[in-house]
């Protein structure tokens, strides 16, 4: 099968081959990206009005729609242009008011003549106390009842965009549907009783009931694990052929390995242990390794990516570690290099900040093979940086980095391994949407010896007791973060409201003991302050959220996050994962301004319940949604027209299993079944991976 089949070259015209729909309207269905008759086939109705017809609208609640049958009363037009025009009307058992703005007069009294019965559907609402309806949206002879639909879609709208526009269109497509072969699993079809795709998206646009509108409803269902299931087959394409892609071996024999633990005052955790087996198992196969490391805050990942990389080492290569941020690059730095000097391996950093002849030397060495492990910022991409040979690439918080610069980095050795390192606990189905194309190794224990972290929500109006707390604090040797609001999404406002913060510390506690970090600072002065945080000079670091990932002083033991109402879920236990790290006991102060809204509540109350990140993210995925707990901007998750990751997740792990079996068992997609499923790919418009399996 070579192309698009042509039994779905209709839905793939333009909109404008839709009677009704013309240039204008086709401009304005651009911003529900509704591009073809496929996107509207799509687009399903988000509710429904119900017009059955009552005999009385006595009883009824109001406002509410009403279908009912009523004789014609007076007429009671306008007698100024700024008055409405009415029409009294009788159901038989009540009086009620149809009310008519900028009438044209003449219609009304065709349309509703005095002394008939007619029947009318719209909203009825009381005004001055009195029932009325505005403006029917249908009326007809009592013989014409059926043309008034009982049950009403209503789709998402634009302006430009009427109901009207969209029932017509989606009545066209409706009518002209075509069968198309099975995809699914006949075994997952029956499970769920699932109708097949035609019925399932004419039930989509046309419920026969109120609740067919519903996530649940199995026509509804099937149509979100048609796209759900279309996203994990390209992610297995995408796995297949990059296992299909030659690898390196890269076998370590253990022994600078052992002497890095050898001088470790603990033991790995049995989830650190596991997951290095994973990954140097990975990395001794001939096809290249794409693994994502996840754990939660403090579960010990820098470990794992460092004995990783000493494979590479210990194997004749090289390897090189990505971090988001200057502050976390020179951090890693000064963790790992006193560890990898204990093996006799020498680890660099390289960033923005190094320039002239000390990069160049840098540059040298790398290329000749003489840093055997570089960690650096995005700097790493530049043309300039080569590598002598680069067998494994480490990203840590892929959040921050898109899929592009993965690639990037993928580049620069002939066949390396890529592990992706994320402090972000995911949900197990946000994981499968996002890094399906990965397999996963997940760090779910603490070292031992971690104390929990007490959390407590204190109000803004016992900012006084927090600050003499930190007086306490400070005179008894310990350190303490204090985090400062987000601001409007504000660069300027947040840095003025830390320096207002930090000011006003400095007078109650000290100039000499507070220091500010924040993200308009220059590299070199936000590491001036860090250091002087990191040895004990400054007992008070005042910081936007560029303290939220990686940063490790085990000596503070203190985190303030103010106005904490305003800070996602994800983001209040990365902060609070900074302390915690040291042998004292620590605390995180949750400084909220009531009254806290009922989101807001819900959040603070869960970091306050609970140190575990896995169930956290659970929480935050139900508080919030998904596209929100990765980063909309850079999680890469699919943008799905029906489906609903939050309240679909257990989809999600089905298609995952069947999209993998699939790969395994008919990897060209050749099959009869495989065949319904490239229709299934290209009436999603994932044409480009079916183009991938053919060249692949």
């Amino acid at each position: 099968m070579v192309g698009r089949p042509e039994i779905l070259f209709q839905l793939f015209r333009s909109v404008t081959s839709l009677s009704g729909i013309g240039p204008k309207i086709a401009d304005n269905l651009l911003k529900l990206n509704v591009e073809t008759p496929r996107d509207l086939l799509l687009t399903l109705p988000q509710s429904v009005i119900v017009r059955k017809p009552v005999d009385t609208i006595q009883g009824i609640p109001l406002p509410s729609i009403v279908t009912v049958k009523v004789t014609i009363g007076e007429h009671l037009p306008n007698t100024r242009k700024d008055r409405p025009y009415r029409i009294d009307v009788n159901d038989g058992t009540t009086n009620f008011q149809l009310v008519f703005f900028h009438p044209r007069k003449e219609w009304l009294r065709e349309n509703y003549p005095f002394g008939q019965e007619r029947i009318i559907s719209g909203k009825l609402e009381i005004f001055d106390h009195m029932a009325q309806m505005t403006h029917p949206d249908y009326v007809c002879r009592v013989d014409q009842l059926d043309s008034i639909p009982e049950l009403e879609p209503v789709y998402p709208l634009v302006s430009g965009v009427t109901q009207k526009n969209m029932s017509k269109a989606s009545d066209q497509l409706l009518s002209a549907l075509a069968p198309l072969n099975e995809w699914i699993e006949p075994s997952v079809m029956a499970k769920f009783s699932w109708p097949d795709w035609a019925s399932a998206i004419t039930l989509g646009h046309r419920p026969i009931s109120a609740e067919g509108i519903l996530p649940n409803t199995p026509a509804r269902q099937r149509l979100a694990y048609d796209e759900i299931l279309s996203h994990q087959l390209t992610l297995a394409i995408a796995r297949h052929l990059s296992r299909k892609s030659k690898g390196i071996e890269s076998k370590g024999d253990g022994s600078l390995a052992k002497k890095i633990l050898a001088s470790l005052p603990f033991s790995p955790t049995n989830a650190q242990t596991r997951s290095i087996a994973e990954i140097h198992d990975d990395m001794a196969q001939q096809t290249r390794m794409n693994r994502l490391l996840q754990g939660d805050v403090g579960a010990g990942k820098t470990l794992v990516a460092l004995l990783a990389m000493v494979a590479a080492v210990e194997s004749g290569g090289q390897a090189v570690m990505m971090a988001p941020t200057e502050i976390l690059a020179q951090q890693h730095v000064a963790g790992l290099r006193p560890l990898a000097e204990k093996a006799g391996i020498v680890l660099e950093s390289l960033t923005g900040r190094d320039k002239g002849a000390e990069r160049k030397a840098k540059l040298d060495a790398l290329a000749n093979g003489n840093i055997h492990i570089l960690i650096g910022t995005h700097a790493v991409f530049q043309k300039s940086v080569t590598f002598h040979d680069l067998r494994l690439a480490v990203i840590d918080e892929q959040h921050r980095f898109g899929v592009r610069q993965r690639m990037d980095l993928g580049a620069k050795g002939a066949a390396v391994d890529v592990l992706v390192m994320t402090a972000t606990p995911i949900p197990r189905s946000l994981a499968l949407a996002n890094y399906g194309d990965m397999d996963i190794s997940i760090l779910d224990e603490k070292p031992a010896g971690r104390k929990p972290i007490e959390t407590v929500m204190v109000s803004t109006a016992r900012m006084g007791q927090v600050v003499e707390r930190l007086r306490g604090a400070i005179t008894e040797g310990r350190q303490a973060y204090w985090v400062c609001p987000l601001v409007e999404e504000s660069d300027v406002l947040d840095l003025a409201a830390a320096e207002d913060r930090a000011a006003a510390l400095r007078v109650a506690l000290g100039d000499d003991v507070v220091g500010l970090v924040h993200g308009r600072m220059t590299a070199a002065e936000k590491d001036q302050v860090m250091n002087d945080f990191s040895n004990g000079h400054l007992k008070i670091l005042v910081a936007t959220t560029v303290i939220e990932v990686g940063v490790d002083v085990p000596k503070a033991s203190i985190m303030v996050i103010e106005h904490a109402e305003r800070f996602g879920l994800s983001q209040l236990h990365q902060l609070r994962g900074r302390v915690g790290r040291g042998s004292d006991a620590s605390s995180c102060l949750l400084l909220y301004a009531p009254p806290l809204g009922k989101t807001a509540q819900s959040r603070l109350e869960a970091i306050r319940e609970t140190n575990d990140g896995f169930k956290i993210a659970e929480i935050d995925l139900k508080l919030r949604g998904a596209g929100d707990v990765l980063g909309v901007a850079q999680s890469g998750l699919p943008r799905f027209r029906i489906a609903d990751l939050e309240t679909q997740s257990d989809l999600m792990k089905i298609a995952n299993d069947d999209a993998r079996l699939i790969m395994a068992t008919d990897p060209d997609l050749s099959s009869e079944r495989g065949i319904a499923l490239r229709t299934l790919l290209y009436l999603m418009g994932a044409d480009q991976y079916i183009h991938m399996l053919s060249i692949g």
